[in-house]
């Protein structure tokens, strides 16, 4: 129950829902209330926010710095373990494998492969626990879809209890211990996903995947015209400062040394 709340909170707080309640607020002032003056501002802070976290020189200004935080994994350094941390999903048995793997999750994945070809001999880990009304969890539904793409099942792990972050760092200290691994999410969750591990007393290398904040030529229009997916990288920023207050609350931190 505790984990829905925090779930339904925090989801209530990411911009788009909490700049829609914010006009919603404002259009219940200029029609029920006598504050209009309140109830125009409030509209027109919230559309105006809404718009400006649309345009892809705010999103993606706003994203890169998180997503900065660690470059894309290079290194010579010999990895036992491919951990892939669990993402949005679903499944179904008649789509194909990849389908069910939604917005951040098939990018992880197709990282995690890559970086398992890299390191002969490695196995690679799947977490993250089945969702309310799913039969697969999400570590699951990661394993069976690197599977269908030619990851033999005998190098497969899946962690299928850890609900969230925190409880990801812990499922995979009890499995591994210290053995060296590749750890593989978003680079926008990196930062704070490295924070959770390295409390549980890990050392994992860090390899982002997903980026989504553009740097390269884009056509002046796209830059120009509000658009869902940049409205979708000012999302992730959300998220992740909520994520990252969350940690600060409880207490929680990396050692800078290894961040």
């Amino acid at each position: 129950m505790l984990f829905m709340l925090k779930k339904y909170i925090g989801g209530m707080m990411l911009p788009l829902p909490l700049l829609l309640l914010l006009t919603g607020l404002g259009l219940f002032l200029v029609w029920f209330t006598r504050f209009q003056k309140t109830g125009k501002t409030a509209i027109t802070a919230g559309w105006l926010l809404i718009l400006l976290l649309s345009l892809q020189p705010v999103a993606d200004g706003l994203l890169k710095p998180i997503e900065d935080k660690y470059p894309t994994w290079r290194g010579e350094q010999h990895a036992e373990y491919i951990v892939v941390l669990g993402g949005g999903y679903t499944w179904n048995p008649e789509w194909a494998p990849s389908s069910n793997l939604i917005n951040n999750s098939l990018p992880r994945l197709n990282e995690g492969i890559r970086l398992w070809q890299a390191n002969p001999g490695s196995k690679m880990i799947f977490t993250g626990a089945r969702a309310l009304t799913n039969p697969v969890s999400t570590g699951e539904a990661g394993a069976r879809v690197a599977e269908s793409l030619g990851v033999p099942r005998s190098e497969i792990i899946v962690l299928d209890t850890p609900k969230d972050t925190e409880e990801e760092a812990a499922a995979v200290k009890a499995a591994i211990g210290d053995a060296p691994f590749l750890l593989v999410t978003s680079a926008s969750h990196l930062p704070r996903a490295m924070i959770f591990f390295q409390h549980a007393g890990l050392n994992p290398l860090p390899a982002p995947a997903n980026q989504l904040a553009i740097e390269s030529p884009l056509n002046p229009w796209e830059k120009a015209i509000p658009s869902p997916v940049w409205l979708m990288h000012s999302d992730r920023v959300g998220y992740e400062t909520l994520g990252r207050v969350w940690q600060w609350l409880k207490g929680i931190s990396g050692d800078p040394g290894q961040e």
